[in-house]
């Protein structure tokens, strides 16, 4: 067998690297793939020969892509598409594959979980994979093919569709709440410091710069969990707090101003059945539930 040119690129190889730059860490990377560490480096140590250019570096934070590498990766989250789309949608013109969808974590077990979870059922050749992050993810690198996200995105070169509107309110248990509303100074739980510097946390220090903050937790599932304990009040987009058994509303005469919903996704995936089966889905269940989301 003739030896590979420097121009032939092998498909493993670009899966394998397309592995390692979603996930940063030898180890996840080959979880992801059901491999062992050595086939992972030396499947990106042929991929960099073939490429002849050094696509990741080592770091103490974990693996990460050099200039070349964020190129090589938009090229081939571009290959993978084209793998996927030659199984992607039957005879019977249903979806099929696997679409990676990735949102905030409270927003994903909060509501997403329940709802995008139907979507296996409904389409049986489709595959849903959610992953929640605090930080956004890059739709450019493939790590995600749909992106919802709070607040107007920045990404210009994406396709951006409004979902709808989140509001947000105080919510507690029926003792935190009554003594608050007979006078005393609320405690509030809120952000753990690792993510301080998020929108709502800046908020409420803000406002309320002498507040004790009782707990701080990172997203604002677990802010409703600890507030169901009477740690305090919680702010919470209504969403969390009207499905939190044992939590009310307390009326405070300031709260954050509404926030919109969106979904991002790549030009190019606008005519991929599966990917546009899901944000198309995503549209729909916003507009229904419209009302757990707004004042």
């Amino acid at each position: 067998m003739a030896d590979k040119k420097r121009t032939d690129i092998d498909w493993q190889d670009v899966r394998v690297f397309l592995a390692l730059g979603r996930h940063g860490s030898l180890s996840a990377a080959a979880r992801a793939l059901s491999v062992n560490h050595a086939t992972i480096a030396r499947r990106i140590q042929s991929l960099e020969s073939t490429m002849g250019e050094k696509l990741i570096e080592r770091r103490p934070e974990g693996y990460m892509l050099t200039p070349a590498g964020i190129r090589t990766m938009t090229a081939a989250g571009d290959m993978e598409a084209a793998v996927q789309t030659l199984g992607r949608g039957g005879a019977d013109a249903s979806p099929r594959g696997l679409v990676r969808v990735n949102a905030p974590p409270a927003l994903a077990q909060g509501f997403l979980v329940e709802q995008l979870s139907k979507l296996p059922a409904q389409y049986p050749g489709l595959d849903i994979d959610l992953a929640t992050d605090l930080r956004s993810v890059s739709l450019e690198r493939h790590q995600a093919d749909i992106a919802v996200r709070i607040g107007r995105p920045l990404d210009g070169h994406f396709i951006a569709k409004a979902l709808g509107h989140l509001a947000f309110g105080f919510y507690g248990t029926e003792a935190v709440c009554q003594a608050v509303e007979d006078g005393g100074e609320p405690s509030f739980i809120s952000f753990n410091e690792e993510n301080a510097d998020l929108t709502d946390a800046q908020w409420l220090v803000r406002h309320f710069p002498q507040a004790r903050i009782a707990f701080r937790a990172s997203h604002h599932v677990a802010q409703a969990m600890a507030a169901k304990s009477g740690s305090g009040l919680a702010l919470l987009p209504h969403y969390v707090g009207r499905q939190t058994p044992g939590l009310r509303i307390c009326p405070m005469d300031r709260v954050p101003p509404t926030r919109e919903v969106w979904l991002l996704m790549r030009p190019q995936d606008k005519k991929d059945l599966p990917i546009r089966t899901v944000a198309d889905f995503l549209q729909g269940v916003f507009v229904e539930q419209r009302g757990l989301f707004v004042d």
